[in-house]
């Protein structure tokens, strides 16, 4: 779309590689918000990438991915619940049983709920190591992933059937009914949206011990610098934890 269906190598230059990431970062995404710089970053590493094997078979003079500029990535606050909060939530009556299964199969595994609603019986098997796992192909990125899910998931999800293990779950329903939940959970002091599980996830396995590198694959990033964001959210609360016992009066 960017060069309207035709692209010689001629056309190739800096200005106009540079040109790319402009035009991603006003793009707007499927849930109608511009294009975060992290995912054009990401985007933008994939011509890079064809640009420098372009310049090494020869096929152009310059090696521009070497002059070519990321775009500035502002931290974004990414809210999360704590353990004792995804507890209460477990503890609360939901106004729909699909919801509440799906919220809290995202606080566990990390899935977006594009996924979850994708999800199928089928894609839950018997791995080798005799565990269960979960095999996504991710709505988002179509990245393939074999994810291994404990047997406390697979209760979660229920009574194992035919097709669709979240059935009826949409996104309509989840706004219709997430907020009431929250509330009658007394979390009212953080914006939680379903891709907040996510971080959730995310935050929880970092603070848990669990390496960055394997959090990464969990969550199917493409980019371990996605995931690092996360590391920042534990740092922050280590800090706060340093300052929570004093002696002074």
């Amino acid at each position: 779309a960017y060069c309207k269906g035709r692209c010689t190598f001629n056309d190739l230059s800096v200005s106009y590689c540079q040109g790319f990431l402009t035009y991603m970062l006003g793009l707007y995404t499927q849930n109608k918000s511009l294009m975060m710089a992290s995912t054009a970053n990401n985007n933008f590493d994939k011509l890079k990438c064809v640009l420098r094997k372009a310049h090494e078979d020869g096929l152009i003079k310059e090696n521009i991915a070497a002059r070519l500029q990321h775009a500035k990535e502002t931290s974004k606050r990414r809210e999360f619940l704590t353990i004792d909060e995804v507890k209460r939530l477990r503890d609360t009556p939901c106004g729909s049983d699909v919801v509440k299964a799906a919220s809290l199969f995202s606080c566990m595994t990390g899935l977006r709920i594009s996924d979850c609603i994708r999800l199928q019986w089928s894609d839950i098997q018997i791995a080798s190591d005799g565990g269960w796992c979960m095999h996504i192909i991710t709505k988002k990125t179509q990245t393939e992933a074999f994810l291994p899910i404990s047997d406390e998931v697979i209760e979660i999800c229920g009574q194992r059937g035919d097709g669709a293990v979240f059935v009826g779950l949409n996104e309509n329903l989840v706004r219709k009914h997430l907020p009431k939940w929250l509330e009658d959970a007394q979390i009212t002091n953080k914006h939680i949206t379903f891709h907040c599980f996510r971080h959730t996830y995310a935050t929880l396995q970092l603070a848990a011990g669990t390496d960055l590198y394997t959090i990464s694959k969990m969550l199917t990033h493409s980019n371990i610098n996605t995931t690092q964001v996360y590391a920042d959210v534990v740092s922050d609360l280590k800090r706060d934890a340093s300052g929570a016992i004093s002696l002074k009066d």
